[in-house]
């Protein structure tokens, strides 16, 4: 596998305290997930028509509190993590 060095270079700035393996893992994780949901996604549709204008806005909206739920809980490890230093 290759990784553009500059972009190598950002990531491990990011992940310094969690290391590289431990991000890359994540990314890889959260990447899979998607693609499962992108999936999931078309099939429902194929199933059951397009999705309208205003489900659409919900489940992005629905996407956004899961991403920032994530987010806290990511970041509540971090400082967990910190304090049992």
């Amino acid at each position: 596998m290759t990784i553009p060095e500059d972009l190598l270079d950002e990531i491990r700035s990011e992940a310094a305290e969690r290391g590289l393996s431990a991000y890359v893992t994540e990314a890889l994780r959260f990447k899979r997930d998607r693609d499962r949901l992108l999936e999931l996604s078309s099939w429902m549709q194929e199933e059951h028509g397009p999705l309208s204008e205003e489900e659409r806005t919900a489940a992005f909206e629905e996407l956004e509190d899961l991403d920032a739920e994530h987010e806290r809980r990511r970041a509540v490890g971090k400082h967990d993590a910190g304090e049992a230093a």
